[in-house]
């Protein structure tokens, strides 16, 4: 999975880069040949107790997730943004497997009222 890295009044450092990687690293298990864009800004208005948001785009075959996030500490907030994604990148997968096997019992159903 290629992961593109970019930031909005935060350097995005090498260290964070690998914070990032490590942390997706079982989505990029479960998803083959995606492509995740994190997005990471920081919010100009000292009044906003929560300034670090973190957008995050997973594209993959067939539909596109994502996620958004924001939290007092960036790496919180990647976090918040991986588990966030974790659960909808698992719920996809549950969906195309019950549509996979709701197919093969609706052949195997439509077989055994013939034989009867």
């Amino acid at each position: 999975m290629q992961i593109e890295c970019k930031g909005r009044n935060v350097p995005v450092t090498e260290d964070l880069r690998e914070h990032v990687r490590k942390r997706f690293a079982k989505i990029e298990r479960q998803v083959k040949g995606g492509v995740l864009e994190v997005h990471l800004s920081e919010e100009a208005n000292p009044r906003i107790p929560e300034r670090f948001v973190v957008e995050i785009t997973l594209h993959m075959k067939g539909c596109t997730l994502r996620a958004h996030d924001s939290a007092r500490d960036l790496r919180h907030a990647i976090n918040l943004c991986e588990e966030e994604l974790g659960r909808q990148v698992k719920r996809r997968k549950e969906v195309r497997r019950h549509r996979r096997e709701a197919h093969a019992m609706g052949g195997l159903g439509q077989r055994l009222g013939q034989l009867t």
